[in-house]
């Protein structure tokens, strides 16, 4: 049929959606310095403060270490939380667009030096963002 045969003049409309993007902190970091933080109030607690003759520092730190990291890591929880829920407070829409795959007629691709708006690595197109992948987003 010649209605099902795609045609170069017969372009389909790009689907679109609109999104919400926002900065959301990463929870483990959070609960790891809590629990690293609880565990340095510990070791104070129990080295660096006068205590009782008839108890092992080494004993009261395991004690405090427990209790004070266990603390941190909620603490540490909280924190992230908090942070987390004003990231939706400052969150902002945008639209995305869906980029049809190039096909056989679209040609070789090009080298990254000659695709438009990409510059060299010593001296990037202005405006240009190199991704270090630290960041979240879209990945391929």
């Amino acid at each position: 049929m010649a209605s099902d045969d795609p045609t170069p003049e017969r372009r389909e409309i790009p689907e679109r959606r609109e999104i919400t993007v926002r900065r959301a902190p990463k929870y483990v970091p959070f609960l790891i310095l809590g629990g690293l933080v609880g565990i340095a109030v510990a070791a104070v607690v129990a080295y660096a403060l006068p205590g009782n003759a008839t108890y092992d520092p080494g004993t009261v730190f395991g004690f405090f270490m427990v209790l004070c990291g266990a603390g941190g890591v909620i603490l540490g929880a909280i924190a992230a939380l908090i942070l987390d829920r004003l990231s939706v407070r400052r969150a902002r829409q945008g639209v995305v667009e869906a980029v049809p795959e190039a096909g056989p007629e679209a040609g070789p691709p090009l080298p990254d030096a000659e695709q438009p708006g990409r510059g060299t690595d010593e001296h990037p197109a202005p405006g240009h963002r190199q991704d270090n992948g630290n960041e979240p987003g879209l990945r391929s």
